[in-house]
């Protein structure tokens, strides 16, 4: 079955669904950014004592307790499985695109493996081995790279690029 380029070919109904799930899917996802912030500050040792609690500094503003093993559990089910739903949605669609095979490729297949690096980097790091906060850093960082770079690609095909 041949996907690449069907995009530019899609009913004006088809396009219209296409864009709005596209745009509630980034939406959603980059929403959840404010809550990352707001518990990290998007700093190495802020990801480390949101997990890892803070509990021994006398000097912390707030006071953050280890989460337990079910809360750890938890946490990555429930991410890595609905994330896993969103890029394997976001992938599909990004099948339709006239974007060459390598980039395909590497766009499909890159959240993945940082999903499981930044997710297995996240009990990791619980578990004590500290420097992996800099992995979930750097491989949050490339989700997130990547699924703009999938929405914008896919918005820009859907409306911008000629057939």
């Amino acid at each position: 079955m041949q996907l690449s380029g069907t995009i530019h070919t899609f009913s004006k109904q088809t396009k219209l669904f296409v864009l709005f799930f596209t745009l509630s899917l980034a939406f959603g996802y980059f929403a959840g950014y404010k809550f990352l912030f707001m518990n990290t500050g998007f700093t190495p040792a802020g990801i480390e004592t949101n997990y890892n609690g803070n509990e021994d500094s006398e000097d912390a503003e707030e006071m953050k307790f280890k989460k337990s093993e079910r809360e750890i559990m938890s946490i990555i089910h429930n991410h890595v499985l609905s994330l896993s739903v969103l890029f394997f949605a976001l992938g599909l669609i990004l099948l339709t695109t006239s974007l060459s095979n390598g980039w395909k490729a590497f766009l499909l297949v890159e959240p993945f493996v940082s999903l499981i690096l930044t997710f297995g980097g996240i009990w990791l790091m619980w578990a004590e081995v500290t420097w992996f906060k800099y992995i979930v850093m750097v491989s949050g960082i490339s989700i997130t790279l990547t699924v703009a770079s999938m929405v914008l690609i896919i918005v820009w095909q859907l409306y911008f690029r000629k057939k």
